[in-house]
């Protein structure tokens, strides 16, 4: 999509259509003249084969080049999307026992782990990228850093534990996010936290405390609600259901202007991933496309010139 970075200068097209306008006025009163007041026969007979239809041509073509030249002194631009380096994503797991129901294949844990390794590895190396598991309590299990093998290695080793903390989870990715190096930049970098969850919060500092503290920051908190509503887990011999709390993720997500998406297969897990990589960590910026007008203006411009000393011997 075009847009123009000084759109005042797009007045110089009603100039334009004002030139235009008198070219075609002019040809109409000139040709009402020469009707009236030559010998049409004689005309023929000693006035060389007219160009026609081709001189406008020439006319033509010049008012396209002063078109053309109008919309490139308004600065046309698109939208480009460049990779922010001190983008920061912070991707937290839940590791509760919850995890381990096989309602999806071939469990939710492996499932999850699986994913998140094609996410990482899909990143751009310029990001910096974090690793926090939660359960009872929230674990920076890797801190903000560009090495992404860091944080594939680190995925395969987390182990399951009792409780859920989404709560404190949010809160172990702030600090993760604060501890980013300002490499001579101001303010904190542009962050956002991926959550992923299965369950609901059963211990930690509430749900929307902590969605309060992410929207202060204004880091925005994507979450991921993974799983059925019908699985189940075997605890000390119970079997235990272990639904998914869709609303309460969505909440976060709505509090902190992230998005939230739920996945009840392997692959669906992947396609949220991929949707979430596709859109974080990028700023958009205008890039100018002035020269492609000019350029265009020019032909234009050559073009009226060679057709009008072609039909008419002389420049439009």
């Amino acid at each position: 999509m075009i847009r123009f970075l000084t759109p005042w200068w797009l007045l110089l097209l009603v100039a334009v259509g004002l030139l235009a306008g008198a070219y075609v006025w002019v040809q109409l009163h000139r040709r009402t003249y020469a009707v009236r007041f030559t010998n049409v026969a004689l005309l023929k007979s000693v006035a060389p084969k007219a160009p026609g239809w081709r001189r406008h041509l020439g006319a033509t073509a010049f008012l396209l080049c002063l078109l053309v030249l109008a919309l490139g002194m308004a600065k046309p631009s698109t939208d480009v999307k460049q990779p922010l380096e001190r983008a920061t994503i912070v991707l937290a797991l839940d590791v509760s026992l919850s995890m381990q129901a096989t309602d999806v294949d071939p469990d939710r844990i492996t499932a999850a782990k699986a994913a998140a390794k094609q996410f990482v590895e899909e990143l751009p190396e310029s990001y910096n990228l974090s690793l926090v598991s939660f359960a009872k309590s929230a674990t920076v299990v890797v801190s903000p850093t560009k090495d992404h093998g860091q944080i594939t290695s680190a995925i395969d080793g987390l182990e399951l534990q009792e409780s859920t903390a989404i709560g404190e989870a949010i809160y172990a990715s702030l600090q993760a996010i604060q501890s980013v190096p300002a490499d001579g930049a101001s303010g904190a970098p542009p962050a956002r936290i991926v959550l992923l969850s299965d369950g609901y919060t059963t211990y930690g500092r509430p749900n929307e405390e902590a969605a309060k503290a992410a929207s202060t920051a204004k880091v925005p908190v994507s979450t991921i609600a993974f799983g059925t509503q019908e699985g189940v887990v075997d605890l000390n011999g119970t079997r235990t259901p272990v639904p998914v709390d869709r609303d309460a993720l969505q909440a976060i997500a709505q509090q902190t202007d992230g998005r939230f998406y739920s996945a009840v297969t392997a692959q669906e897990l992947k396609d949220v991933y991929r949707d979430l990589g596709s859109s974080i960590g990028y700023r958009t910026t205008p890039r100018e496309i002035t020269q492609w007008f000019v350029g265009a203006a020019l032909i234009f411009g050559f073009a009226g010139a060679v057709m009008s000393l072609l039909w008419t011997s002389r420049l439009p």
